[in-house]
């Protein structure tokens, strides 16, 4: 007889629904990675296609990892393509967190790229989500989050236009390629980057829509205040700054 099973829920999705902070950890995340991230009570692991080094074979792999813990997958494509947008989702991906969108015209098109027809365009296929699943492309459509990644200043003027777009889940705020984008490279600390990224939150959360960016420790409370409901954090930092403070207590009895 055959097995059947519910499509897996998008933890990240149902934590920022439900009125909580989705929490995405960053980093250079892998299988293995995942299966240790995701019993730490993470809402979503970050796999990044734009800048690091994963395979189509790994994101399979990250995928399944993270729905044994019930994390989602959140994927950041290295460019607006419905191509590349599909191949992403059929390989397992909770979300897609795509680049550089400035426009209204963007913001539909990644919208439209994440929805199965009739509400997108996403190509018609079912891949290992859709076994022994009933009702497949009504859940994947429920469940499926699209990110549009806010990066560029130019972004900004036009957001009264795309937080308007329906689709997108989440309008995250990247402080350190606004940061580029302004001429402060290397610099998303600077007072004019900062106050672009609040600005663009404001906006964003004014609109009534989801706002997302990086944080830290020192800089959390800040973001929360201001309404942000997705984070991400490098979880790295976490280990840089144990490890200092443990090798420098060691030194204590050099």
């Amino acid at each position: 007889m055959p097995r059947q099973r519910n499509y897996p829920t998008n933890q990240l999705k149902a934590t920022i629904d439900s009125g909580g902070i989705g929490v995405i950890a960053n980093g250079p995340n892998n299988s293995e990675m995942c299966d240790f991230l995701g019993s730490l009570g993470f809402d979503a692991a970050f796999v990044d296609f734009e800048h690091g080094g994963v395979s189509w074979a790994e994101l399979a792999d990250i995928s399944r990892a993270c729905e044994l813990w019930g994390m989602s997958s959140v994927v950041r494509v290295n460019r607006l393509d419905e191509a590349l947008i599909l191949r992403t989702l059929d390989q397992g991906a909770s979300a897609v967190m795509v680049p550089h969108v400035i426009t209204r015209e963007h913001a539909e098109r990644a919208a439209r790229a994440c929805k199965y027809p009739p509400h997108g365009t996403r190509g018609v296929a079912g891949g290992r989500r859709a076994y022994g699943v009933d009702d497949y492309f009504t859940q994947a459509n429920e469940q499926v989050q699209c990110m549009a990644l806010i990066e560029d200043f130019e972004a900004i003027a036009n957001l009264p236009e795309s937080t308007a777009v329906e689709g997108i889940d989440v309008f995250y705020v990247a402080p350190s390629d606004m940061a580029a984008s302004m001429g402060h490279t290397g610099d998303p600390g600077h007072p004019e980057v900062q106050d672009a990224l609040e600005r663009a939150i404001r906006q964003i959360v004014d609109a009534g829509r989801v706002a997302g960016t990086l944080v830290n420790d020192r800089n959390l409370d800040k973001f929360l205040s201001m309404g942000v409901r997705c984070v991400g954090v490098p979880w790295q930092l976490w280990v840089k700054e144990s490890s200092e403070a443990f090798i420098e207590r060691t030194k204590r009895f050099d």
